[in-house]
């Protein structure tokens, strides 16, 4: 026999002695049979996949993407080398090669659902939440009977999307409040008005101005999963003819490209329950620069923080600390929310004030700087202070007014907000409590100065 034959008879007793050994569990016995293989030059392009999986299996990871990256130095295409140093880079936190390895798996063999699947999760782990749902969506596409990638889309979908939107879709009072002020403009511009909606939503606004008679609205909405399902609500509705939604910010929106010309109509609901978090100020200083004529009807054309001092012990135990099983742990305080989202009827809170204009914004302005001022605000009842509870009034039209009042609001999208002190203050009826009110242009700024009292003293939690 000659020696080439007796080393190929030698691999490929090695070879069956590997597979035996790794069919057993005997990982150790295995690998280093299938580098004999190797180093005797049989079938190396099918050994060396089997080598590197067994290297990542005992966490070998480093030894295992070196085997990997000879496997592709063979065959570039190598779907397998692809993923499987997608999956190790990934267990070990580095997402960007994860990423782009999992991607070349999936472009190499594009209906491997797994290879979907696994580049989803990754890219979910790694912040890429959009990105993700759209490789779901492919995976669910290919394994539409699979529960684990129908319940990664629907957790997906839950994370960016916040709650608020069906209540707010529910809240018939704001709803016809909206409607009845766009009608007006509608009314009032004509049907060949053009409409520009900024976050759109589920697409009822821009919905609204179309069956007011407006022939022409674009929409905008940054989010790609509402706007793909705001386009799809437009069609079921009839007026995919009518309403244009952009996947964009409304900063991103170019006249001539995404609208004909600039806007007669502005309606947008991006109104936050603190008034400014989503970015209020800048969406419409934008608008109004760019987007808009100016003349332009604004809908809502202002906006107010309404808000009145209360007392909680329930909501005084979210915002404040002292002693803890017999610790002083009052630092921690010092950490503890500036706001609160509540909902006044649903949470125990006494009033010490009247209802008090706090902040208002004329949204028809060009331009809103950051301010502060004092306001000042008559204490009614004794109590502890531990903050100011605001709610808003919007006024979308001549007449047309919508607020979220703690009174009467309490199954809607908007909460009201508890605004917290530093620390509780005691104050007495008839005291005159001084606060800095104001905002930096995406929140509002509340903070307490004195309390014009003799007897009126800061109390520790």
């Amino acid at each position: 026999m000659t020696d080439t034959a007796d080393t190929t008879t030698f691999a490929r007793t090695m070879l069956k002695e590997a597979l035996l050994l790794q069919s057993a569990g005997n990982l150790a016995a295995a690998e280093a049979r299938y580098r004999m293989v190797i180093e005797h030059g049989y079938r190396v392009a099918e050994v060396l996949p089997v080598l590197a999986g067994i290297l990542g299996q005992r966490g070998a990871d480093d030894e295992a993407l070196a085997i990997w990256e000879e496997v592709l130095a063979r065959d570039p295409g190598h779907a397998v080398a692809h993923h499987e140093q997608g999956l190790i880079h990934a267990r070990n936190g580095r997402f960007a090669p994860a990423i782009a390895a999992l991607e070349a798996a999936c472009a190499a063999d594009p209906e491997n659902a797994v290879a979907a699947n696994n580049l989803a999760v990754t890219l979910a782990d790694a912040g890429r939440k959009h990105e993700a749902l759209e490789q779901f969506t492919r995976a669910r596409a290919m394994q539409p009977s699979n529960l684990h990638i129908e319940h990664q889309i629907r957790r997906l979908n839950a994370e960016l999307v916040p709650f608020w939107h069906i209540p707010m879709l529910n809240d018939a009072r704001r709803n016809d409040a909206f409607e009845a002020a766009i009608s007006a403009a509608i009314a009032a511009a004509g049907p060949g008005a053009r409409v520009l909606d900024i976050g759109t939503g589920s697409g009822l606004l821009s919905m609204m101005a179309a069956r007011a008679g407006a022939l022409s609205v674009t929409a905008c909405e940054m989010v790609p999963v509402i706007a793909e399902t705001a386009r799809r609500i437009i069609a079921d509705n009839g007026y995919a003819g009518r309403i244009a939604v952009h996947t964009a910010a409304s900063s991103a929106l170019e006249v001539g490209e995404h609208l004909d010309g600039r806007a007669d109509i502005l309606v947008s609901e991006i109104l936050s329950s603190d008034l400014l978090t989503e970015r209020v100020i800048d969406t419409f200083e934008d608008a109004h620069a760019r987007l808009l004529k100016p003349d332009a009807i604004i809908i809502p054309r202002a906006a107010a923080a309404i808000g009145c001092l209360v007392e909680s012990a329930v909501l005084a135990d979210y915002v404040f600390v002292g002693t803890v099983s017999g610790f002083d742990v009052s630092r921690f305080g010092a950490l503890a929310a500036q706001k609160l989202p509540i909902h006044g009827t649903m949470t125990d809170w006494k009033r010490l004030s009247g209802d008090v204009e706090l902040l208002r914004i004329d949204l028809t302005r060009k331009s809103h700087p950051g301010d502060v001022q004092l306001l000042s605000i008559r204490v009614t009842q004794d109590g502890v202070a531990e903050g100011i509870v605001q709610w808003m009034e919007v006024d979308l039209a001549e007449g047309i007014t919508f607020d979220n009042h703690p009174d009467g609001y309490t199954d809607g999208g908007w909460l009201q907000v508890l605004h917290t002190f530093p620390e509780p203050l005691a104050v007495e009826a008839g005291a005159v409590l001084h606060l800095a009110v104001g905002h930096d242009r995406t929140t509002l700024i509340i903070r307490p100065l004195e309390v014009a009292s003799a007897r009126a003293q800061p109390m520790v939690a």
